[in-house]
C-alpha cells in the first residue's frame, strides 16, 4: 500500500478510528486494537479510545493478532468479532446487527451478507477459540469459517461496506473516487 493501512483517510477520519467506531457504536465492548511494532500506528490507535496491543510477530498473518486478542481476552468474553483495520467502511448497524443474532442464538458463528455475498466482519464464538489459537492450523480464521459454516447464522444486512475490502492503492483511490465516506 506504501502506507499503513491503519492512518489512511476516510471523509475525516482514518481508517483505524472508523473500525473502532464502528465497532464500539456497534455494541462491542471492550474493542481492542491489534497493531504493528509501530509507534505512529499505535498512537493513532490509543486516540481511537480502543485498547491497543502490539504484534511484534504478525509472520503467519492476521491470524497472529487473532490469536493475540483471544490471549488477552481469554474466557471473559462470549465471543468475538473480528474486524480488519482494511474494511474501514462496516457500519455501526451492521455491528449491533452482528451483536444481536450473536446473543439470540447459538451459533458458533455469525456472517454478514449482501445481496447473497459473504463479508466481514465475522462473530466467533467463544467455543471456537481453542480452534483459532491452535498453531497447527493452516489458513487462519478463514479455515475455521469453513468447517463451521454449515452451523453459522447468516444474516443479511443493508451495507455494502462488508464487502469493500481496501488492500491496494487501486482499491484506495477507487473507494475516493467512488465518494465513500465513513459510515
Amino acid at each position: 500500500m506504501g502506507k499503513a493501512k491503519a492512518l489512511l483517510s476516510i471523509g475525516d477520519s482514518t481508517f483505524v478510528q472508523a473500525v473502532v467506531d464502528a465497532l464500539s457504536d456497534g455494541g462491542c465492548e471492550p474493542v481492542l486494537a491489534i497493531v504493528p511494532d509501530d509507534r505512529v500506528v499505535a498512537e493513532a490507535a490509543r486516540v481511537t479510545g480502543a485498547r491497543v496491543l502490539t504484534n511484534a510477530d504478525p509472520g503467519e498473518g492476521p491470524i497472529t493478532s487473532m490469536r493475540l486478542a483471544l490471549r488477552e481476552l481469554g474466557d471473559s468474553v462470549e465471543g468475538v468479532i473480528y474486524m480488519a483495520v482494511d474494511h474501514p467502511c462496516v457500519r455501526a448497524e451492521t455491528i449491533a446487527t452482528i451483536v444481536d443474532v450473536a446473543r439470540s442464538t447459538d451459533a458458533p458463528l455469525v456472517i454478514p451478507t449482501y445481496e447473497g455475498e459473504r463479508g466481514h466482519p465475522s462473530f466467533f464464538q467463544q467455543s471456537l477459540f481453542l480452534e483459532l489459537m491452535d498453531p497447527t492450523l493452516g489458513g487462519g480464521a478463514r479455515t475455521v469459517v469453513h468447517r463451521h459454516l454449515a452451523l453459522a447464522e447468516l444474516v443479511a444486512v443493508p451495507d455494502p461496506g462488508i464487502g469493500l475490502d481496501i488492500d491496494t492503492p487501486a482499491e484506495y483511490e477507487a473507494m475516493l473516487a467512488a465518494g465513500i465516506d465513513a459510515p
